[in-house]
């Protein structure tokens, strides 16, 4: 067992429903949420009061096995103690001196880190943000500004962040959109080669190569000939795995391939790892699986841990021509570099990308022996500790199953588990890398309980 979840073990080491939720406790706490905060995208009423490693425990004293690691932040788990550490020390030194004006040791540290563990052997920089949505708007902006091209192409099914210039690119659900017309402009759409639900009506997971193909030749011979030309065409912006669409994998040869496509014409990559990145796929980034070495990659989320942080790292030809083209206030904060460095220090150290593909693997395969209990399971997918469910009304149309997603969801934390949906009707399964096979175990008996209780 991983040193983390030995500390706390006595602490929380299993789920425990004591009151079914939402308790009274955190009744009140939800009413008063809807009543002070604006509102956004609430899954499930859970008011956390503490955490550790795998484990949160609520305002009524229920504990939940986390397999949503606050939508892949806590990659290393809650509370983890070495990088506790040491944002604590840091705590009593300096919280905040304006890293885009000024310098200061800790951010330096932490950019050469992340060039250190990124694909790619040529020269990078970085630039620190904030979240994965502000990552994603300075690759915007630095891609235009090297290659003085206007127009851009993503993914329907992607997911990039819903401030107006990211949300151009974000195409996962209509709802993101909704009455915030017009976005940025200059942003094409093309399909994603979804091996489950594509529009060339392609058994990718048969066909791979085809659907491959397809997919290209659609970008090649329809695109770029009569709507966009890849003259016109400054960058590329994908996630090497859809997460908000669904969590779909391509199929294993197609970045390569669009790879090549986009050096033909000059078109910058742009790889959106802010889900994806920091061992959620087993390997330190999901661009690794695929052989490919994005010019520019935007990171978030798992970064620092849970302290808010982005950052996009760049081949060091990319960089802003000359000072005042972008910046901002809180980019690279000392905290959040400190925790930056502890974060890929005690991934290291404790060998989490490995212990991703290794209980990934068991993950997949327990997740397939619901999916032969339950037909309602329509696919099962993803890479590492990165899987999702889907459910499905009937096999073979693969009609989405959207309520009962949803039911299971609830039903499954009422039974302790915590999960996030995602796509049209598949539920992600995303628990901290440092989890064993008896807390996944235990979290597959909780979802198998869950989707019993919502049939």
């Amino acid at each position: 067992m991983i040193m983390q979840e030995e500390k706390h073990e006595k602490v929380m080491n299993k789920i425990a429903i004591r009151i079914t939720p939402p308790g009274p406790e955190a009744k009140k706490i939800v009413e008063l949420d809807e009543k002070y905060l604006v509102k956004s995208t609430k899954s499930l009423p859970i008011v956390a009061r503490r955490a550790a490693g795998v484990f949160v425990e609520d305002v009524d004293d229920n504990v939940y096995l986390d397999f949503a690691s606050g939508i892949s932040v806590v990659n290393m788990g809650h509370v983890h103690p070495e990088i506790t550490a040491r944002v604590q020390q840091q705590l009593h030194k300096l919280w905040h001196f304006a890293g885009t004006d000024y310098y200061y040791k800790e951010q330096v540290d932490a950019a050469k880190a992340l060039t250190e563990i990124t694909p790619g052997k040529f020269g990078k920089k970085v630039f620190f943000t904030n979240s994965g949505t502000e990552s994603n708007e300075a690759a915007i902006k630095i891609a235009k500004a090297y290659t003085k091209r206007q127009q851009f192409v993503a993914f329907i099914g992607g997911f990039h962040g819903r401030t107006q210039g990211a949300l151009s690119f974000t195409a996962s659900r209509a709802i993101h959109h909704k009455g915030l017309f017009p976005s940025m402009p200059g942003v094409e759409h093309v399909p994603f080669p979804n091996p489950y639900r594509n529009p060339f009506g392609i058994d990718g997971y048969e066909n791979p190569d085809e659907l491959t193909s397809r997919t290209l030749d659609f970008i090649e011979k329809y695109v770029f000939p009569t709507y966009t030309p890849p003259e016109n065409i400054a960058a590329f912006l994908a996630e090497p795995i859809q997460g908000e669409g669904g969590y779909i994998v391509p199929p294993m040869n197609f970045y390569r391939k669009l790879k090549k496509l986009l050096d033909e014409h000059g078109i910058i990559l742009i790889m959106d790892e802010v889900q994806t990145g920091f061992g959620r796929t087993g390997k330190f980034f999901a661009s690794e699986h695929f052989g490919v070495e994005p010019e520019v990659m935007s990171l978030a989320k798992s970064i620092a841990s849970g302290i808010p942080m982005g950052a996009i790292v760049v081949k060091n030809e990319l960089d802003f021509p000359e000072f005042g083209l972008h910046s901002n206030t809180f980019g690279g904060n000392v905290l959040a570099s400190v925790a930056c460095i502890a974060t890929i220090e005690a991934m290291k150290k404790e060998r989490a990308v490995e212990n991703s593909e290794k209980m990934g693997k068991v993950l997949r395969k327990r997740l397939v022996e619901l999916q032969e209990k339950f037909p309602q399971i329509g696919d099962v997918r993803g890479l590492g500790l990165m899987q999702a469910i889907d459910f499905v009304k009937d096999h073979k149309t693969k009609e989405p199953d959207t309520k009962l997603r949803d039911r299971v969801e609830y039903t499954a934390f009422q039974n302790g588990l915590l999960l996030l949906s995602t796509g049209l009707s598949a539920i992600r399964i995303i628990p901290p890398l440092i989890v064993n096979e008896s807390q996944i175990d235990m979290g597959v008996e909780a979802l198998e309980k869950g989707i019993k209780a919502a049939l």
